[in-house]
């Protein structure tokens, strides 16, 4: 039988590593999905990835993002044969592919978020931000 110390501790833990990332419970959104976290109800791919937006992204619809830029930060590519609608938009790309945009914002994703819900790419005092829905 654990003492009540180790239980109290234990649960603190396993409350600490769900609290640090978003929530299985998704709901659809456009080509991506909503995902509660910590930070609130945020934008995630649909893997359940993470998405961001990058304060030098500064006109409308315009992903400017590339190269080491673009390892670190890949961009949410869109499918062949997708549509915008509504908040969503289609940004062209210089290397030839397109990149979704949230309400003008280019969308994109983090390469040391290793798991679903993860939002280490988040820089409050930075230029990178999760996409948190009001």
């Amino acid at each position: 039988m654990l003492s009540r110390m180790l239980r109290t501790t234990l649960a603190a833990g396993i409350f600490a590593a769900l609290a640090a990332t978003a929530t299985v419970a998704q709901t659809p959104m456009g080509p991506a999905m909503t995902a509660t976290s910590p930070l609130g109800t945020i934008l995630v791919g649909p893997t359940g990835m993470t998405l961001y937006t990058w304060d030098r992204d500064t006109e409308a619809n315009v992903s400017t993002c590339y190269n080491q830029c673009a390892v670190n930060w890949p961009p949410f590519v869109v499918e062949a044969g997708a549509m915008a609608d509504g908040d969503w938009t289609i940004v062209p790309r210089t290397d030839g592919t397109s990149v979704w945009a949230y309400m003008g914002k280019p969308l994109y994703y983090f390469i040391n978020d290793t798991e679903p819900g993860q939002t280490n790419g988040n820089q409050p005092e930075g230029t990178w931000h999760v996409v948190v829905i009001p």
